[in-house]
């Protein structure tokens, strides 16, 4: 009988059942814990394959965290900083990321979108938390460097919103859809029916809107998919509403309903959208 006592070292994996198992773990493992096995591990790791979808949600990135404390002792890194980490994750995309969602928890500046624009020019999803005002006219210029974006997701409404659909249009002629929230008016409504009438998806969920703009935007998206207004303020789902969907093939529109104090509502939205902003503005020093 042949001698079995020969030992198999995992460096001595073939790399194809390394990238494999590689493909199964998260940012984390890949950025921390991975690289440092040996030279093998960490040149499969690195490969642009495993950073073509970058997902700041899955990941604890307080300055407090187990992994914040791991990358930065990884990297020998004073203390850890979101822009850290991003550069890493992007450096090792080599262009080849196609989708970067940011975490609300830890909005990016404006810095650090001005780089991921330049090296991720193949960007096709954006998922974005708050931008600041200050910061909306800056993002205006970086939508001209991801030409081909598909689908935009915001945590909050911006209020040039016009502007950026505008853009969009001119640029993006491959995008399909977007997704945000908040007060919806008539401006808002106007800028996706004239730049981006042919989007396929649009998701206002939990937003502010009136039925007015609802019939805009059924009127002027002819080619709407998907049109999703569930727990939105300010119209109700009436027989009108409903006749001018039919052509939609998914419209949802449960939990929408109109208030009396809408205004109100409007008023104190506003309100605390001052306050998140100032917040944003604050915690933004604290982590650069």
């Amino acid at each position: 009988m042949d001698n079995l006592s020969t030992v198999a070292y995992w460096e001595d994996m073939p790399l194809d059942c390394l990238s494999i198992i590689f493909s199964k773990l998260g940012l984390d493992d890949l950025s921390t814990s991975i690289p440092f096995v040996c030279k093998s591990w960490s040149q499969v790791s690195s490969h642009p394959f495993f950073y073509q979808i970058v997902d700041f949600r899955l990941l604890e990135l307080s300055p407090s965290s187990s992994f914040s404390k791991i990358f930065s002792s990884q990297y020998s890194l004073p203390r850890f900083t979101f822009s850290s980490f991003l550069k890493l994750a992007i450096a090792r995309s080599h262009g080849a990321a196609n989708e970067i969602r940011f975490s609300p928890l830890f909005p990016p500046s404006m810095e650090v979108l001005s780089l991921a624009s330049l090296a991720c020019p193949k960007l096709k999803v954006l998922g974005l938390p708050r931008v600041n005002f200050d910061d909306e006219v800056r993002f205006l210029n970086l939508i001209s460097k991801w030409r081909d974006l598909e689908w935009l997701e915001m945590d909050s409404k911006p209020r040039n919103l016009r502007e950026i659909a505008e853009q969009i249009g001119i640029h993006c002629s491959r995008f399909y859809g977007i997704k945000i929230c908040g007060l919806i008016g008539k401006e808002d409504v106007s800028g996706i029916v004239d730049f981006i009438p042919k989007i396929e998806v649009l998701d206002l969920s939990g937003s502010r809107i009136g039925k007015e703009e609802v019939l805009a935007i059924l009127d002027g998206c002819r080619e709407l998919k998907r049109l999703s207004l569930k727990d939105c303020v300010g119209f109700e789902a009436d027989e009108e509403v409903r006749c001018r969907a039919r052509g939609i093939k998914i419209f949802e529109f449960e939990g929408c309903r109109v208030e009396d104090e809408l205004r109100a509502s409007v008023d104190q939205s506003d309100a605390l959208e001052q306050m998140f902003m100032y917040f944003d503005d604050c915690y933004e020093m604290w982590m650069l």
